[in-house]
């Protein structure tokens, strides 16, 4: 089997999917499943909806376009603001987009009405994390153009925390969220659809919270693919963690010493490397870099340690494993890393199905290949 690769189990996948749809239905909140980190695969696409997700959403079109002609059917919601540019492709494929910008969603009016189409605009609240969002005091006007545009659908409001400044979603930050909502709706006499609390991170608020305001949606990633919630990565109950392994290969296995001789100046990367000399230790090289994983997010196995990664290497201290070339090591992978193995074109994709057959997927074009 070609290395290195993703391994991926869509049971795993649909277990974890399935079990956050029903602990999130009990407290009235529904699940868009977001695709990003697969690069919009149609199969793990097809499994985020057996489990009842209510739509899928991504932040590049390139992936709501795959979906799309794998004919995946589903309602699609492009997850980040669209840009300028690509109005008339977000309008063409996507039944929803989140924004922040007047103008882009004047844009997405022109276009919808080009292309005698009605878009769904969810507008994103800026609330602490500092990422994309209307300030609040901001709404009440942007809503009100936002109902002027024709061809335009006003669908609700959302915020996104946790991703850029780690900001956690809290009963503070929610309930302003729940109150902009009840001001739009006295406002505009209108009923507000969707209230886009944000994403995995927002685990732990659910549960912790014996009322969750008026939030019915939350966007989930990574709390699916891998069974963790993103504020302490700690792994959800009753989920598979091990969904989707990194398997790469042995190309170098020699006992060296710890710490370089010479003089230091930078390495490939810009960085000046500070080494601890541990005496001479079983180094490892696998044929993966730094192209294509963050070697920072990866977990290796127990009694092995990762020292280090250049462009197309990661190095290994493999302590007492007699690891020879050719052989294989598996890895716990965290977001991070995921995503850019995923993106990665020399990672191949092996997707495990229930009836036990392998696919290697092709994620250029979408459609799988059979092994």
């Amino acid at each position: 089997m070609p290395a290195p690769r993703l391994e991926i189990d869509l049971d795993k996948i649909y277990h974890n999917a399935r079990t956050l749809v029903d602990r999130l239905a009990s407290r009235g909140i529904s699940v868009t499943g977001v695709s990003k980190a697969t690069l919009g695969s149609p199969e793990i696409a097809g499994v985020f909806l057996q489990a009842g997700v209510s739509a899928l959403g991504d932040s590049r079109i390139e992936n709501i376009e795959a979906m799309r002609y794998a004919q995946v059917p589903a309602s699609m919601t492009m997850i980040r603001s669209p840009m300028l540019s690509q109005a008339e492709r977000v309008v063409r494929h996507a039944d929803v987009s989140l924004n922040t910008e007047i103008e882009v969603i004047r844009k997405l009016s022109l276009e919808a009405q080009k292309a005698n189409r009605r878009h769904g605009v969810v507008l994103m609240v800026e609330l602490g994390d500092l990422r994309e969002g209307i300030m609040p005091d901001d709404l009440i006007d942007t809503v009100r153009e936002t109902l002027s545009l024709p061809n335009i659908v006003f669908k609700g409001i959302g915020t996104n925390l946790a991703c850029r400044s780690g900001v956690s979603p809290d009963s503070q930050n929610m309930a302003v969220l729940s109150k902009l909502v009840d001001s739009i709706e006295a406002t505009f006499g209108l009923t507000v659809d969707i209230v886009s609390g944000g994403n995995s991170a927002n685990i732990q608020w659910v549960f912790s919270e014996t009322d969750t305001g008026r939030i019915n949606d939350l966007r989930m990633g990574e709390s699916i693919l891998l069974g963790c919630e993103p504020l302490h990565r700690t792994p959800i109950d009753g989920l598979h963690t091990d969904a989707i392994t990194l398997i790469a290969e042995v190309i170098e296995s020699k006992v060296k010493p710890s710490r370089p001789t010479g003089e230091i100046g930078q390495n490939a990367f810009g960085e000046k490397p500070t080494t601890t000399d541990r005496g001479h230790i079983m180094q490892t090289i696998l044929a993966i870099g730094i192209q294509d994983i963050d070697p920072c997010g990866l977990q290796s196995p127990v009694g092995t340690e990762i020292i280090g990664a250049s462009s197309d290497h990661l190095l290994l201290d493999s302590g007492s494993y007699g690891l020879s070339v050719g052989a294989e090591m598996m890895f716990q992978l965290n977001y991070s890393a995921l995503v850019r193995a995923m993106t990665s074109p020399f990672v191949t994709k092996i997707v495990k199905h229930h009836r036990a057959s392998m696919v290697q997927q092709d994620w250029t074009s979408g459609l799988p290949r059979e092994q």
